[in-house]
């Protein structure tokens, strides 16, 4: 019985802890996934909060300078989460990474406040390069499914990337990002034509080009064909 109370006791304890540190990333929890009952629901079955709080002691240990212990925790929250953060990156308050499953975030990346992950996405390197090599991210980012944000590259404030998207140019505020690559459909409001935001079927630039070049092509031959019956009445 008293070995009973004092799991309890503990378990109280660690949830009272979570409850108050990591108190922003359980309101973005929220905020955005309407699935979330009850802060203990949360605090038990959120495997991106999980990460995140794995991250929060590697990357404080990771900043004293203690070796080997920072990514040790790492892996095992990846091994525990599915969700790799390397302890070196600095992250803001209230992310929220839903589902998670594969998401990685490389060693200098940079991430705002109030940033949103899906799962599978990769703020990643482009090579070997030393030095900043990940991608810095603004507040209110959100990243969509399967998304690739590579190399040393800046995402502004209230950017939205969709789905499945490789960026790997920086990308200004107020915008949003869909296609391989990644490519601007909307920004501050206006749409560019020509391209559309569907998720369920994203831009594909080369293809837009060939159809385009196709259209052309079929003009010329409805051209070339209308002076040819001239022609041939004449």
């Amino acid at each position: 019985m008293d070995v009973l109370i004092i799991v309890i006791s503990i378990f109280l304890a660690a949830a009272l802890f979570i409850r108050v540190f990591f108190g922003s990333e359980i309101k973005g929890v929220f905020e955005r996934d309407p699935a979330a009952k009850n802060a203990l629901e949360v605090i038990l079955l959120y495997s991106g909060l999980h990460a995140i709080i794995f991250y929060r002691i590697s990357h404080f240990l990771y900043v004293m300078r203690v070796p080997i212990l920072p990514r040790f925790l790492s892996q095992l929250a990846r091994f525990l989460t599915g969700i790799e953060i390397h302890p070196g990156a600095k992250i803001g308050k209230a992310l929220f990474i839903d589902h998670g499953m594969g998401v990685v975030i490389g060693e200098t990346s940079i991430l705002g406040d109030n940033v949103t992950l899906f799962q599978g996405v990769t703020l990643g390197g482009t090579g070997k390069e030393k030095g900043k090599r990940h991608p810095t991210l603004g507040d209110n980012v959100v990243v969509g499914t399967g998304a690739k944000v590579l190399g040393n590259i800046t995402i502004g404030d209230n950017v939205a990337i969709g789905a499945n998207a490789v960026v790997i140019k920086d990308v200004p505020s107020n915008s949003t990002v869909v296609g391989v690559p990644g490519r601007i459909v909307k920004q501050e409001g206006k749409e560019f034509p020509g391209i559309r935001l569907d998720h369920t079927n994203l831009p594909d630039p080369l293809a837009q080009a060939l159809d385009k070049l196709q259209d052309e092509i079929n003009h010329i031959e409805g051209e070339l064909k209308k002076h040819k019956n001239k022609a041939e009445d004449a």
